[in-house]
């Protein structure tokens, strides 16, 4: 039985991926700009963060085979991994570092204490599970599916990082579920994170050293306001 006697591929195209992005992004903020006059916050735009890159990437992936196209992939693995410890591992240290002087020099101002009480103030159960799920979608929208839209596009590649890195920071105005200075804080904090990820995925071509450098980073950011 013949299905396709022209042999033409009649099956759809990839809907765009930009595009795509675009959306999800504009649907995120826009639900964190309207949940935070509600009771639940920002809680459900930080969930359609989470499930969404999760969904879109993961979807994309399986449906139209572009893993290696949204640097999800074991090609390079070990480099990328072992380039996302070592790098981790420096930027958690100063991390530590300079926790240690903020509150030193402003105990009681710079403590971050909403995110301190989101953090650790409740069971490690509901910490460890999810942190890294966060972790994880947050690299695949911003380097697996914004990052690579953007150079598969031709814009310079660090003008998309820089694009990508804006966006990243902005995002946590959007999603944190803190007070506006505790977002701005860890808006700033997005900077260097977002710039390092995003060079570290295109020189790879691997995004998990981004996710283990990610890890890395905020699981010392939690130690620091555990311990220090």
């Amino acid at each position: 039985m013949v299905l396709n006697p022209s042999g033409v591929n009649h099956s759809a195209p990839a809907p765009d991926r930009l595009q795509q992005t675009l959306w999800l992004i504009v649907a995120i903020w826009l639900t964190g700009l309207l949940g935070h006059f509600t009771p639940l916050k920002e809680w459900m735009a930080l969930g359609m963060y989470v499930l969404g890159s999760l969904a879109l990437t993961l979807g994309r992936g399986q449906q139209f085979h572009e893993w290696q196209a949204l640097f999800v992939t074991r090609k390079g693995l070990r480099s990328t991994l072992l380039l996302g410890s070592a790098i981790g591992i420096a930027i958690a240290l100063l991390s530590l570092v300079n926790i240690t002087q903020m509150r030193s020099a402003a105990p009681s101002e710079m403590q971050m204490q909403a995110m301190t009480n989101l953090l650790v103030g409740y069971t490690w159960i509901w910490l460890l599970p999810l942190l890294p799920l966060l972790i994880v979608a947050e690299e695949f929208l911003w380097r697996g599916l914004l990052l690579s839209s953007l150079v598969e596009r031709k814009v310079n590649p660090a003008l998309a990082i820089g694009m990508t890195t804006l966006c990243f920071m902005l995002n946590h105005l959007a999603v944190a579920p803190v007070g506006m200075l505790e977002r701005i804080m860890m808006a700033l904090m997005g900077l260097p994170l977002g710039v390092i990820n995003g060079w570290l995925t295109l020189k790879t071509q691997n995004l998990w050293g981004g996710v283990l450098l990610h890890l890395i980073a905020m699981g010392a950011m939690v130690i620091g306001m555990v311990i220090i």
